[in-house]
């Protein structure tokens, strides 16, 4: 058997999860804080059939290797923040730098997000509501717990810090909650993805930095924003007709290994 057939196969499988990446990346582009993904490719394991090395008086200066093909050994999500989309919903939050913001899922899973397009919930029946994200999940503040407030509130404020502050009643008695939660990370790029937007804590990412938005030099809480999704559609455009042409040319080593070995059988 040819060995460029099998290294033709290790290439037509990285080149195809080369686009399942991209065409992630554009199906996203107008996901609320979604992040963008690249491919990290690597080549497989050389074939040493001749080392360079002195032997004897001789000194080989070349060796002589052959490769095995490629592969992808991990996709990198790029966390840089994408662009401010104004919003007419006082709920809508975005974070003005790096960070996460903290929720817990029904099953009472911590993940991190950075989808501020938030929402309210009931609660049971005590006339408060609950800060959630567009997924239902429990939004956080510093000290872990869901943050509520009075389901009549009107004219509510998110400052800079995270703190929510509005009024309630026909006395427009004024009210004021823990700050949501700001949440950091050593390495963003270990979280696992999680779909919804969501990220978990691993191994790789470390453990979560909780603190206050606005404080310590932590982003802080703009609210009337989105964060929009920092896929760049001309430049995923622009990789996708790359993967493309690479996914077709090596279609062709594979027919081109495919004739020789029919010359081959003629012989």
């Amino acid at each position: 058997m040819l060995r460029s057939l099998w290294i033709a196969k290790s290439g037509l499988d990285a080149q195809q999860t080369n686009l399942d990446v991209i065409t992630n990346n554009l199906a996203n582009n107008q996901t609320i804080a979604f992040k963008k993904a690249r491919p990290i490719f690597s080549d497989l394991l050389y074939q040493t059939l001749r080392s360079p090395a002195a032997v004897g008086s001789t000194v080989i200066p070349v060796g002589l290797q052959v490769g095995a093909g490629s592969r992808i050994t991990g996709t990198q999500r790029i966390n840089t923040p994408g662009a401010l989309n104004v919003s007419q919903n006082p709920l809508d939050v975005a974070l003005s730098n790096v960070g996460y913001f903290w929720v817990r899922t029904p099953d009472g899973t911590d993940a991190y997000t950075r989808a501020g397009n938030l929402q309210t919930a009931p609660t049971a029946g005590n006339g408060l509501v609950k800060l959630t994200d567009s997924e239902g999940n429990s939004v956080l503040d510093i000290r872990g717990n869901e943050i509520t407030f009075p389901s009549q509130a009107s004219e509510i404020v998110i400052g800079l810090n995270g703190v929510i502050s509005g009024k309630v009643g026909i006395t427009g008695d004024g009210f004021e909650t823990q700050p949501i939660a700001h949440v950091l990370f050593d390495n963003p790029s270990g979280l696992a993805s999680a779909g919804g937007g969501l990220y978990y804590e691993t191994g790789a990412s470390g453990s979560a930095n909780i603190g206050q938005p606005n404080v310590g030099g932590r982003a802080g809480v703009v609210q009337y924003y989105t964060e929009q999704s920092n896929v760049n559609v001309a430049e995923e455009l622009v990789a996708l007709i790359a993967a493309q042409r690479a996914y077709e040319v090596t279609t062709r080593s594979v027919s081109a290994s495919d004739q020789i070995l029919q010359k081959l059988g003629q012989l």
